[in-house]
């Protein structure tokens, strides 16, 4: 039976209760609040029997469910911005000059997984600023550096090790690493935001073994970031049949010959009628949205905005804004 890959814990918990058929999964505590428009889900994997059950490693997962940033409403951005940075407070403390480095993972060459690049194009870079002229420092100012390694396919390097060249260089006290996501339902394409205190395994999510960027590898504290901005074309296709066959379960109550054997298809039957369609010559194929610049554009700059927010203490959007121009 094909697996459906997801990078969101809260995808991975409700998976693990579908097939589980239980409400509450042992070793996984789950907490939701919603307000403004934003719905915020906390996950935690507090135990080895939680990571197995839902394979994410044990940590703490912050999902921001942002349907409203369709309606492309100022207001509701900042609002986002807001949200983000005090749940990076939640899960990070950071003293008042201690070092932090963003890393935009992904390749800028292609949309979908441009998203770590075009946050850091919106990042308050200020280490410079420290070490060239400290006397012109805002005191609401933490150092700031920030880089976009690329992907392997462009430098021929893992991305893990050159963060981790970075890192033994530059000796920050936290990593922020930020990337794009795959989700397992259409809806929450570029409408959704993560934070991981557990680092990230970059390519995980369409199926690439990358060196992962976390605590044990870098030596430091590690947050990852992401959205979700594909889907795979499995997913879409297992849905859609799942559906239809729950609306046959629902409908007429004769039974035609085409009924019967659509009713009769089994998971594994599902399964080989969607692989054959599907990957035949092509491999897995990921969907992402027609307007995915447009939504990306949106979610990086608030993401940007609230990392600034929540690295820089006291300091405004409008501050930051002006600062970047």
């Amino acid at each position: 039976m094909s697996s459906i890959r997801t990078d969101l814990a809260l995808e991975a918990r409700e998976i693990a209760g579908e097939r589980t058929r239980q409400q509450e999964i042992q070793g996984v505590v789950v907490e939701s609040i919603a307000r403004d428009g934003i719905t915020v889900t906390r996950v935690e994997v507090n135990s080895p029997a939680g990571e197995k059950s839902i394979g994410k490693p044990m940590g703490n997962y912050v999902t921001l469910e942002i349907p409203g940033i369709r309606d492309r409403d100022p207001e509701y951005e900042e609002k986002v911005s807001m949200q983000l940075a005090e749940e990076i407070n939640r899960l990070v403390e950071l003293d008042e000059k201690d070092t932090v480095l963003i890393v935009g993972l992904g390749n800028w060459n292609v949309t979908p997984d441009a998203v770590g690049p075009k946050v850091v194009e919106r990042i308050m870079v200020t280490r410079h600023i420290f070490e060239f002229v400290p006397d012109q420092v805002d005191e609401r100012m933490r150092p700031v550096c920030a880089i976009s390694p690329g992907v392997l396919g462009i430098t021929g390097m893992e991305t893990g090790e050159i963060i981790k060249g970075v890192v033994e260089r530059v000796k920050p006290d936290l990593v922020i690493a930020v990337d794009a996501l795959a989700s397992r339902k259409t809806e929450r394409i570029g409408t959704t935001i993560q934070i991981a205190d557990t680092g990230i395994s970059p390519g995980a999510g369409i199926g690439n073994k990358r060196m992962g960027i976390n605590m044990e590898t870098l030596g430091v504290p590690t947050l990852a970031i992401g959205i979700p901005t594909v889907v795979y074309a499995y997913t879409i296709g297992k849905d859609s049949i799942e559906m239809v066959l729950k609306k046959l379960a629902e409908g007429a109550p004769r039974e035609d010959s085409l009924q019967k054997v659509l009713s009769s298809l089994g998971e594994q039957d599902i399964d080989s009628v969607i692989n054959e369609v599907l990957t035949q010559g092509l491999g897995d194929l990921v969907v992402t949205p027609k307007e995915v610049d447009v939504l990306i554009d949106d979610v990086c700059s608030m993401i940007a905005d609230g990392i600034n927010l929540a690295v820089h203490k006291g300091i405004t959007l409008e501050e930051i804004n002006r600062f970047l121009h």
